[in-house]
């Protein structure tokens, strides 16, 4: 045999008999980095925590002087214990808590009542909603109107006392005095009465006139004629 027959070509050689060479990693390895790492954290803990312990002890005097107390007693009693005095400020309530100064709160049972104030009586006025007959119409400022364009005011004995109830209604409620008054007498169950009215305008008016009237107290209503 030739010495190229024991020479064993390379695709004939076995893989695990080869001589296998170490791979070593050039790189930093995992575990330095880490460490590296938690040092830095480290560091920058330790900045912020000396940052605060500065800011929060920079104003402290931190010499030890204790505080010297001042000479003499602590507690001095004033000169006037019971303070500043005002005349008329206090007596009234102190001497009534005492129970003195009461009879001037007392309720004298035998007094006689005070008489009433006499007020002035009104005569009120008289209202006929019925259907009577006009005997005659006093002439006036307002002229005549269509049924429904009326709001009376009021029935009275006289047209002197219907002329005074217009005067202070016109007084009361000024928006009355443009329209005029209407006095007509007229006769209900046989007697005399002085009708008092004012003319609206039109029955829409006058349906909205007496109920603002009657709403400020005033009675009124809305004749048929």
């Amino acid at each position: 045999m030739s010495t190229g027959e024991y020479e064993m070509r390379d695709e004939d050689r076995l893989p695990w008999l080869e001589t296998v060479e170490d791979d070593y990693d050039d790189g930093p390895s995992v575990v330095r980095v880490v460490l590296l790492v938690l040092l830095a954290l480290a560091i920058v803990a330790a900045a912020i925590f000396g940052y605060q312990y500065f800011k929060k002890h920079q104003g402290v005097d931190g010499n030890g002087a204790l505080i010297t107390a001042q000479d003499g007693d602590y507690k001095v009693k004033p000169d006037d214990p019971g303070g500043m005095k005002v005349e008329g400020e206090g007596d009234t309530a102190i001497a009534t808590s005492d129970g003195a100064g009461m009879s001037n709160a007392a309720i004298d049972m035998k007094a006689a009542p005070e008489a009433p104030v006499a007020g002035k009586k009104v005569a009120p006025a008289k209202v006929d909603v019925g259907a009577s007959k006009v005997i005659a119409a006093i002439p006036s400022a307002a002229a005549a109107a269509s049924g429904g364009a009326l709001v009376q005011l009021g029935s009275f004995g006289s047209e002197s006392e219907a002329n005074a109830t217009w005067a202070t209604i016109s007084k009361k409620f000024a928006y009355l005095a443009p329209m005029g008054k209407s006095v007509q007498a007229a006769q209900v169950n046989g007697q005399t009465v002085y009708r008092l009215r004012v003319n609206a305008g039109g029955a829409g008016a006058a349906t909205s006139l007496c109920a603002k009237l009657a709403a400020a107290g005033q009675a009124c209503f809305v004749p048929r004629s």
